[in-house]
């Protein structure tokens, strides 16, 4: 925390506050639509696993219902509704859903800055979506989602933090009280009862809310060409990484423990790549010691190339993506909460 931004902070506060009594008070209208509407989101600008989270959903999700995620595809350099397509870029639509489209057949991504106006579209379609994932838009009133999921980190609890730009928050504490669910994200692996009740009793959730814990787990790399398909991953003794992620640092540790050698080049969180950027990871790539040596990135980054000029420039290089998969602590339970949402309460009320 910066003590000498604090004021601003609290001037933050109070607008956002001013915001959310004037949806409480109906002042501002939230609209609610027939099919069930899942929001995903958080209170800090980033770094709370989102994106996997997300594809759990469509995993659980898509095998029996048609579902739409609906985003405002963030960094993207186009306005309005865009409905994602083969001929697509994370230029158009953005790297998330990018991602999404790319990574799950028939699930129908949309973008739009105004997702009540997406919804309203993607209803008009001959074959409808029969539910809709609200990527990143807990903070988004408009529109009014039947089962709100809030995630916050393990290691910076929205309880513990503070407004920008003191803090990370971008919206209230008090808007926790809106959400069904909370997990919280980046868990390890073996948190036990004892230090999870810890958290829960700084969350203090309210009596509708319950609280569950998720942790992320690295998936073995996936070859992204022909070059990379000729070399295991596992026969590599050196690596380079580049990404443009929130928080870096476990991806970068978890690659450590896998190579001799890791050089590392970050980039902000949704960098656009420039054909300069890709001048320059090739060259770091050449000056790796070593013949058995690998590219690594991430999917998110991956989508903000896929369908870019410069991809052919990767062909000689083997270059690989790392999946990440999201591992709910009480799975069976967090499963049950979301398809009785849908099957229950389709039209949420």
């Amino acid at each position: 925390m910066n003590i000498l931004l604090l004021p601003i902070s609290f001037l933050h506060h109070f607008i956002l506050s001013i915001r959310h009594k004037l949806y409480d008070w109906h002042l501002l209208k939230s609209k609610r639509f027939e099919q069930p509407v899942i929001c995903v989101g958080n209170l800090a600008l980033g770094g709370t696993g989102k994106t996997p989270h997300v594809e759990y959903l469509i995993d659980l999700l898509s095998e029996q219902y048609r579902v739409c995620v609906v985003s405002r595809g963030y960094g993207r350099k186009t306005k309005g509704f865009q409905l994602a397509l083969e001929n697509n870029s994370a230029e158009t639509i953005g790297d998330e859903p990018m991602q999404y489209f790319n990574k799950f057949n028939d699930l129908l991504v949309a973008v739009d800055e105004n997702r009540n106006r997406a919804i309203e579209l993607m209803d008009t379609m001959d074959r409808p979506p029969e539910l809709y994932l609200l990527d990143d838009a807990f903070q988004h009133r408009s529109t009014q989602a039947g089962l709100n999921i809030l995630l916050t980190a393990f290691d910076k609890l929205y309880c513990e933090d503070f407004l920008v730009p003191a803090g990370t928050l971008r919206d209230i504490r008090k808007a926790a009280k809106r959400a069904d669910l909370i997990v919280v994200s980046k868990s390890p692996m073996d948190l036990n009862a004892e230090q999870k009740n810890i958290i829960v009793a700084k969350l203090k959730p309210m009596s509708h809310q319950k609280v569950f814990f998720s942790s992320m787990e690295y998936e073995p790399l996936e070859p992204m060409n022909d070059t990379a398909e000729k070399l295991s991953p596992e026969d590599a003794e050196n690596a380079l990484l580049f990404c443009g992620i929130a928080h870096p640092k476990p991806l970068v540790n978890e690659l450590s423990n896998h190579y001799q050698r890791l050089e590392t080049v970050i980039f902000n969180d949704h960098h656009a790549f420039t054909e300069k950027d890709i001048e320059t990871l090739l060259q770091k790539f050449e000056q790796l010691p070593c013949e058995r040596k690998i590219m690594v990135t991430t999917e998110k980054d991956y989508a903000r190339i896929i369908n870019s000029p410069y991809l052919c420039q990767f062909e000689s290089v083997p270059l690989f993506v790392v999946p990440i998969r999201v591992n709910i602590h009480q799975e069976e339970e967090f499963n049950k909460e979301i398809l009785d949402y849908v099957r229950k309460d389709p039209h949420h009320g």
